[in-house]
Order: structure tokens, then C-alpha cells, then sequence
């Protein structure tokens, strides 16, 4: 989900290295994580909770910040945040179940549930499931231009849904649309004739006797739910999105303990069968379904990521290691995948450097980058492009992507784990990825 572009004048100029051993062990060092969330509290850039498990024991929990700035309460391992996206692959384990009891099945098309979509007659669950319907956005509607704070009902937000033309033809490939998952709680609804809630509580919540995990409403901070905040000198409370708008595209509200044990619980067969897990991470353009690939150096991980209002999440897990990592903010001036890369390096004893000042390019730099690159070895074109101070890649007409600076002429996309860097004076461009290194040239 969308939130608000949180900025800070003034950064923080603060360099960690963390440098381990360097073999591959597999134990946290506290005392270095530790470090890392005191300096992120001391210099005002993060608010949220950790939890860290190994073969389903916890291993690692933190906390930093404040529930209610207002009150001076703090965060603790029992305070519950709002999740957002990350509510998608509980979405996806409920519609998998459904295809287990024969309620629906992944081929089939949605025109009896929503004919008056464009293309509800070749759109199938699967596609919903994966992002590859072509159904746009709802989140760019003009009706929520504003936000989303009202309510919803299903009548609106489909009315909305409908109008919207479709970005591309069904299964031609995929683009993230909260509007998918949307349609996917809607159709969950209709085949068991109860409602969104429920049916998280009946097959997921109550089986996992998973706590403080529930679908949200208006936050209610005497329940251990936190306020949201975003940066702008000082921490301002942030406004209320209407969880019936995201319904089970956003609107799960938990806490690192209880995603931990649901995303373990998930990938050992205890919600859905070993078999529907698999198609459930099969990736096929980067997108699997309702879960996303983490690969970490010869690792590999899942995840999903989620904002909405201020408030942010990631849910990972590694089967081979068994590991599970969970960050929940209400409040973010850094990353939360840089929490996560750090946290990862950290119990794989890798060396990793933590720089809290970013490097900024000055807008005349990003004009030279500016362009379309070819390569005779990677048979894809990537284009960069400029918005104000930012650059964004793309390759081959796919989704576009923020590339962060982190030093002159180098760039990374920190959730694709791509790496740029730039020769403006040879009009050359080098591009990893998955670590193999491409030379590319300026068209």
C-alpha cells in the first residue's frame, strides 16, 4: 500500500562498519544487532520491532521507538502494527486452501464473480494470484487521490475497480496491483458466504493460536496497537487509511512474533499441503504468488513487503536454514530491507558496512545518466529515467524501479539486489545482477 514521502532535513552523518568472521556461521551476535537498533533510535531514523527465529525458537526480539508519541509510551514485543502488503500472502494461503477444497481452482476465470471487468472472461485466479491480470491500480483512482480514510463498500470499490482500463492484456506479464487481492478477499467472501475476517480467523488465526494477529480497524492503542508517524523535523502522527479499502490486499494487523510463526507454520505444510506451497513460490517475472524470491549471495529466501499509512513491514523466510525474519515499523527514516540485509549478514557472519548518511547526486549528474543501454550478452534493454531528484530504471517495458545512490555513479535497487553503475564519459553502463556483471552502452 501507498503512504507518505517521508523526508528529513537535516541526516544524521553516521558510519557502522560490522565486520564478522569470515566464515559461514549461523548464530546472531546480539551485542553488533543491538548496536545497530540503538544507533537507529539515538539518531531518530526508525521506530519498530524485530523478531528473528531458528527451527521455530526465537532467537533475536527488539523494539525501538514509541506506540503514542503523545503519551510517551513505548513499543514492546506485544505491540501490534498494521502490516499492509504483507497481509497479501495471507490472502494467497486462504485462496490456496479454497482450490484445496475445490471451492474454486486457479484456471478458472472471474466473470462470475466480476463481469463488468474488463477482460473478467480471461482473467483467472491465477492471474490475480500473480499479479498478471492487467487490471490497473485502484490506489490511482481519482477517489482516493486523497487517501483513503473513508470507508468503503464492496459496491464502491468495485465500481471503482471496473471503470479503470486495464494496463495490459491478461497473462502478457506482470505488474503489482493492489487490486488484484482486492478481487481475491471479494471472491473468498462470495464462495464460503462469510466475510473476510472470519475466514482469517477460522483457517489461520485460531489453528496457529496466533495472538495478536487480526484483521484491523480503527486503531485502538489500549488493544497494544501503535499510531503510525512520518518525518518532517520532528515525528507527526499519521492519518488512518480505512482497512475495507485494502481488505486482504493490506489490511492484517499483527507483530513480528506472531509472523514468524505464521510464515514458519506456512512453509512446513500446516496451512496449506506441501504441494500448493510450491506452486505458491513458483516465480515465474519475478513475481510468485502472494510472496516474492530473496536471494541472499547462494541463499534463498522468500518475502513479502507491505506499507500503509506510515507503518511498514517485511516477512522472510529461508526453508534451507529454516530462519525467519520479521520487521514491523510505525514509523521509518531508513529502510526496512536494509534492517533485514543487515540482520541476514549478521547471522551468516558477513562482512557489511551500515552507512545511515546517503549519498546525493546532484541533479546535473542524474541528467548524464539519462538514457536508453544495450548489451550484446544481456539480451534485454534497460532505460533509466529521471523524477526530480530520483532515477528509476527499466527493463524491456517491465515495471520501473527506484536505483538508490550510494556512492558517485553507483546505484542499487536494496529489493531486487541490482547493482548500477556509470561511465557517463564513455557512455557505458555496468549492470549485476543475481551477481554476474554486464556491460551495457548507450544507445
Amino acid at each position: 500500500m501507498k503512504t507518505k514521502n517521508m523526508t528529513k532535513k537535516i541526516w544524521v552523518t553516521l558510519i557502522i562498519g560490522i565486520t564478522f568472521l569470515n566464515s559461514y556461521s549461523q548464530k546472531l551476535n546480539i551485542i553488533k544487532l543491538d548496536s545497530l537498533f540503538e544507533a537507529l533510535e539515538e539518531k531518530n531514523l526508525f521506530m519498530g520491532s524485530i523478531a528473528v527465529s531458528k527451527n521455530g525458537n526465537l532467537i533475536y526480539s527488539k523494539s525501538i521507538g514509541k506506540a503514542n508519541i503523545e503519551t510517551n509510551t513505548n513499543l514492546s514485543f506485544k505491540t501490534k502494527f498494521r502490516i499492509g502488503s504483507t497481509t497479501k500472502i495471507f490472502t494467497s494461503a486462504l485462496v490456496l486452501k479454497a482450490i484445496e477444497n475445490k471451492k474454486i481452482s486457479l484456471n478458472q476465470t472471474i466473470e462470475k464473480f466480476f463481469p463488468t471487468i474488463e477482460n473478467s472472461n480471461k482473467i483467472t485466479i491465477e492471474n490475480l494470484l500473480n499479479h498478471r491480470s492487467g487490471i490497473a491500480e485502484f490506489l490511482a483512482a481519482d477517489e482516493f487521490s486523497n487517501g483513503y480514510t473513508e470507508a468503503k463498500s464492496e459496491e464502491e470499490m468495485m465500481a471503482i475497480i471496473s471503470k479503470l482500463e486495464n494496463n495490459f492484456s491478461p497473462n502478457s506479464k506482470a505488474a503489482y496491483s493492489n487490486s488484484n487481492y482486492y478481487l481475491l478477499s471479494i471472491i473468498l467472501e462470495k464462495i464460503y458466504t462469510k466475510s473476510y475476517q472470519e475466514l482469517l480467523d477460522e483457517q489461520i488465526i485460531k489453528p496457529l493460536k496466533l495472538k495478536n494477529t487480526y484483521f484491523g480497524g480503527k486503531i485502538n492503542v489500549n488493544n497494544n496497537e501503535c499510531y503510525s508517524y512520518y518525518f518532517s523535523d520532528k515525528w507527526e502522527k499519521e492519518s488512518e487509511g480505512d482497512t475495507s479499502v485494502p481488505l486482504g490486499a493490506g489490511g492484517i494487523v499483527s507483530n513480528p512474533c506472531d509472523l514468524i510463526v505464521f510464515i514458519e507454520k506456512l512453509f512446513n505444510g500446516k496451512i496449506i499441503s506441501l504441494e500448493s506451497l510450491k506452486t505458491m513460490t513458483q516465480i515465474h517475472d519475478k513475481f510468485g504468488m502472494g510472496i516474492f524470491e530473496l536471494p541472499f549471495y547462494e541463499k534463498k529466501g522468500f518475502v513479502h513487503r507491505g506499507q500503509i499509512d506510515s507503518f511498514s513491514s517485511v516477512l522472510s523466510y529461508f526453508p534451507d536454514e529454516n530462519l525467519a525474519i520479521a520487521i514491523t515499523s510505525n514509523g521509518a527514516m531508513y529502510d526496512k530491507k536494509k534492517i533485514l540485509i543487515a540482520t541476514l549478514n549478521n547471522y551468516f557472519n558477513i562482512p557489511y558496512k551500515i552507512i545511515f548518511e546517503p549519498f546525493k547526486p546532484n541533479v546535473e549528474d542524474l541528467e548524464k545518466y539519462v538514457g536508453e543501454y544495450s548489451s550484446s550478452k544481456y539480451q534485454k534493454t534497460i532505460k533509466i529515467e529521471k523524477d526530480n531528484t530520483k532515477l528509476f530504471a527499466q527493463i524491456n517495458n517491465q515495471t520501473q524501479f527506484l536505483i538508490e545512490p550510494i556512492e558517485k555513479d553507483k546505484f542499487e535497487n536494496i529489493w531486487e539486489g541490482n547493482k548500477i553503475e556509470f561511465k557517463p564519459n564513455n557512455k557505458e553502463m555496468f549492470f549485476e545482477e543475481n551477481g554476474v556483471r554486464y556491460t551495457f552502452s548507450k544507445n
